[in-house]
């Protein structure tokens, strides 16, 4: 699986550096809080926007890439990313931030989704391995970030945006110099293809199981830091360990589940199990050291969640990778743009202990459409899995060249 081509690993570098933005931000909410006399749900609204229009972006990804190819793709969204950061941690006020924060989203859609389809077209191995590798570095990026965060961020709030967009641009280089010019697809997506491949009740269930789980992984992050009330270096810390727990299940923990139990019924019991975690903290709320304990424990299961989540939409839709990684995207960033947002207005006006209550139903509920849409589910295990889907993708190709065939003879012979 690490025996790589050079292109994968300039792709998964510059990935690691991209996923390091969404926990970077996290050990300076409070500050910025603080600094810029904002309340949490204003504070919030950096995730919010972020991940609102990275969600919406992802639908256009597909269109992007199929025209100008993955490789003009990647660098474009690293080109912006760099610029949104950069901007942000120049801004003086929270909604300035907040601006600069959704431009950053755009870049980092334009980046991941095509991240994604690139490392698994590009990796040797199987389409398993290629996901545990992006894994890797979506685990790896996540657990740097906060760490990098807290030490920048002891400086100043707005060294973490300035950090992010020097990394960014030394990912620039390396994707630049490394990764060779791709071809264009052979067919051209349009923005209505996420939406018919989310017909397809396999990954329609998938993906409204991502958007609830990550309504409540969200609560977790963008919420936490405010009742733990610690410095930039201490929330840091936390959030890193909670990084190591990440990456260690969704590398090493969560295949041999997999292997051993089924991908569907691993899922359903991590998703129960994040539920009950959740409702720990909503008990717990006034306790930091069962906050801080919840936090890191919660990476375990979040870990195992995202590399078999991911994985089980690669191989249930019978699209495109691309046009699959677009629609499921779409869906589960929908669910992490909401919840920062309604979290802290919660926390402010109802409850501290709330959030945790809400994101705890939320990831229940999601654990429930998961169960109920199993069915449509039943082959990801099997070995010949990806190899129908692959020849679904190929067959669902040769009957739009068919139909495109017949049309043109019936328009000429009407004309």
């Amino acid at each position: 699986m690490w025996r790589q081509p050079k292109a994968v690993w300039a792709v998964a570098f510059a990935s690691v550096v991209a996923f390091m933005g969404i926990g970077l931000v996290d050990p300076i909410l409070k500050p910025i809080a603080d600094n810029l006399n904002a309340t949490p749900s204003q504070v919030s609204l950096l995730f919010t926007s972020y991940m609102a229009v990275m969600g919406v972006a992802m639908l256009v990804t597909g269109v992007v890439s199929s025209r100008i190819g993955p490789k003009r793709t990647l660098l474009l969204g690293l080109v912006i990313i760099i610029a949104g950061a950069g901007l942000a941690g120049m801004s003086d006020t929270v909604m300035g931030i907040v601006g600069w924060r959704a431009l950053w989203g755009l870049g980092n859609a334009l980046f991941i989704a095509t991240a994604l389809a690139t490392i698994v077209n590009s990796a040797r191995g199987s389409v398993a391995q290629a996901i545990i590798l992006y894994e890797a570095a979506l685990g790896l990026g996540i657990a740097v970030g906060p760490l990098v965060g807290g030490v920048l961020g002891g400086i100043s709030w707005r060294g973490p945006f300035f950090g992010v967009s020097v990394l960014m641009a030394i990912a620039l280089v390396v994707t630049t110099l490394l990764l060779p010019e791709t071809p264009r697809p052979q067919r051209m997506t349009t923005l209505a293809d996420p939406f018919r491949a989310l017909r397809h009740r396999g990954l329609l269930g998938v993906a409204v199981t991502a958007l609830l789980y990550n309504f409540g992984f969200f609560t977790l992050l963008t919420f936490t830091p405010f009742p733990l009330d610690m410095n930039a270096h201490e929330i840091g810390l936390i959030f890193f360990g909670w990084g190591l727990c990440l990456a260690f299940t969704s590398v090493v923990v969560a295949p041999r589940l997999q292997h051993r139990f089924g991908t569907v019924r691993v899922l359903l019991v991590n998703l129960l199990c994040f539920s009950a975690l959740l409702m720990v903290m909503a008990v717990g709320t006034d306790d930091k050291t069962i906050l801080a304990t919840c936090v890191v424990i919660a990476g375990l299961f979040i870990g195992i969640n995202n590399t078999l989540i991911t994985e089980t939409v690669m191989k249930a839709a019978p699209v495109e990778r691309g046009v699959a990684s677009a629609a499921y995207s779409f869906m589960r960033f929908g669910g992490a743009a909401v919840a920062p947002w309604l979290a802290g207005v919660l926390g402010e006006r109802v409850s501290v202990h709330l959030p945790f209550w809400v994101g705890a139903g939320a990831v229940l509920l999601g654990a429930g459409v998961l169960a109920l849409t199993a069915r449509h589910l039943s082959g990801i295990d099997t070995s010949g899995g990806q190899e129908r889907s692959d020849s679904g993708n190929k067959q669902e190709n040769a009957v739009e060249e068919i139909t495109e065939q017949a049309t043109a003879v019936t328009v000429g012979s009407d004309s």
